[in-house]
Formats: C-alpha cells, sequence, structure tokens
C-alpha cells in the first residue's frame, strides 16, 4: 500500500511539473486559428487534429519523407519537425490553401496534367514544396529541381511526371 501511494504521488508531481496549454494563434490559409496547445505539438500535429486540415500529411514523423511540407511565411519547411508554438502568428500555407477560390494553383493544374502522382499521398507535400522551391528562385535547371525537391519522397515512383510537371510551371513563370 504504501508503494503505491508512493507511486501515485510520484505521477501526481510529474503532472504538476507539465508545462501547460499555450494559447498559440495560426493564420492557416488566410483563417486565424485561435488554440490551446502543450508546447511538444507539433505544426503538422496542430494542421490536422486541432485544425482539421487533411490534405497534409504525416509520413514519417521524422522530416524525412516530405509529405507533410507547408509553407511557413512563403518558406517550405516540414510540419513534423515544427513547434506549433514557434508559428504562432506566422502566415501557413497548406495544400488546401493554394488554389484562388474555384481556380487551381498552376502547379496544381500541371500535375493533373502530367498525371505526376500514383497513390497521391505524397502529392500535397510536393506541390508545396515546388511552390516554396520556385519562390526560392534557384531551381535553373532539371537537375536543380531534382536537387531542390530531394527532400520530397515519392514511394511510387512518379518523380519523371513530378519533375516535368515542376519544369513545365516553371518554363510559364520565366
Amino acid at each position: 500500500m504504501r508503494n503505491e501511494t508512493a507511486v501515485s504521488e510520484a505521477i501526481a508531481e510529474e503532472r504538476r511539473l507539465l508545462p501547460e496549454y499555450e494559447p498559440v494563434t495560426l493564420s492557416i490559409n488566410g483563417r486565424s486559428y485561435k488554440l490551446k496547445l502543450q508546447p511538444w505539438v507539433s505544426l503538422l500535429d496542430a494542421i490536422r487534429e486541432y485544425v482539421g486540415l487533411t490534405g497534409t500529411k504525416k509520413g514519417c514523423d521524422h522530416g524525412q519523407c516530405g509529405a507533410c511540407t507547408v509553407l511557413v511565411d512563403g518558406k517550405r519547411i516540414n510540419s513534423c519537425m515544427t513547434l506549433a508554438v514557434m508559428k504562432d502568428g506566422a502566415e501557413i500555407t497548406t495544400i488546401e490553401g493554394l488554389a484562388e477560390g474555384e481556380m487551381n494553383h498552376p502547379l496544381q493544374d500541371a500535375f493533373i496534367e502530367h498525371d505526376a502522382f500514383q497513390c497521391g499521398y505524397c502529392t500535397p507535400g510536393q506541390i508545396c514544396s515546388a511552390v516554396g522551391m520556385l519562390n526560392e528562385g534557384r531551381a535553373n535547371s532539371l537537375e536543380d529541381v531534382q536537387e531542390l525537391m530531394s527532400g520530397n519522397i515519392c514511394r511510387c515512383g512518379a518523380y519523371n511526371n513530378i519533375n516535368a510537371a515542376i519544369m513545365e510551371v516553371k518554363s510559364k513563370m520565366a
């Protein structure tokens, strides 16, 4: 009995030491969300579980596959490796926010035209990463695109079509 009491007291003490929920305001796709999150909640989990936008995918949850790529202030990041509290007040764009009303983003249309997906699981991260990469202005060739997109893995192997879609949009931007 004494041992159970000590364990219960230790658990209660651990809980008292846990951080409180933090108020976080996330601006996602032009809409403001006021949330109360524990400090260790990833941006990915905040987007999917607390806001309900499920286009952004959880792949590896270790920053290795790129399925969770979103844009933060126009720059691409792995949302699984970023704490939501770190992005309080930042402008976040997910795959759901790329279209302008009923008009797709040019990369979304190019992915459809080039059949740049098979299972489609990586597609939201691929498209968000490609938007961010084109915003960076460093992709001057197919080889550059391949290198700069290497953090986004497609397990189906649709890379040729993904690259073709990106190169088409890139050529129209020039």
